[in-house]
């Protein structure tokens, strides 16, 4: 078995204590972006469930929006549901979230953290997710992914 890096085996930990029945699976090349995710995994773009973050503005919480990889997060969408928003740097992330950019895990965050689930990953029969490290993921359906994370399900892409 593989020794996962360490912020990766702590999201296998807590799979495995919700009792999720996959494992965090280690892409030979890094999975940064949806499309090396989706080349790696050999998947289609938009089943990567990408973790897209903000700030904030009015009290500086972390704002998280999973979204399909095919799709590009409209930031109206998302702040006319939560609030003004700001860019999230990769030092806040890292604060706030517990992961660092190219890695972020939609569950196991350090602090309470604002979520929304884009409303399409809904229409796929899996999804895969980052694990914590810019090389891990794991596939879960989208149910289980907002059974997970709780988070509301909406409208966030940018559409035509």
């Amino acid at each position: 078995m593989t020794t996962l890096p360490d912020s990766a085996q702590r999201v296998a930990d807590l799979l495995a204590a919700i009792g999720h029945d996959k494992q965090v699976v280690m892409l030979p090349e890094t999975g940064k972006t949806s499309a090396e995710a989706a080349a790696g995994l050999g998947c289609s773009v938009a089943e990567i469930a990408k973790s897209i973050v903000f700030r904030r503005l009015t009290d500086d919480a972390a704002v998280m929006v999973v979204a399909s990889g095919s799709n590009r997060v409209d930031e109206a969408k998302v702040a006319a549901l939560v609030g003004p928003l700001g860019k999230a740097d990769a030092r806040f992330v890292k604060e706030r979230i517990g992961y660092a950019i190219g890695g972020v895990c939609p569950i196991g965050h350090v602090g309470k953290t604002v979520m929304l689930i884009d409303q399409d990953l809904l229409e796929l029969n899996s999804v895969w997710a980052a694990a914590g490290h810019p090389h891990a993921v794991f596939n879960l359906t989208p149910q289980q992914l907002v059974t997970m994370t709780a988070a509301p399900v909406a409208d966030v892409a940018l559409r035509a």
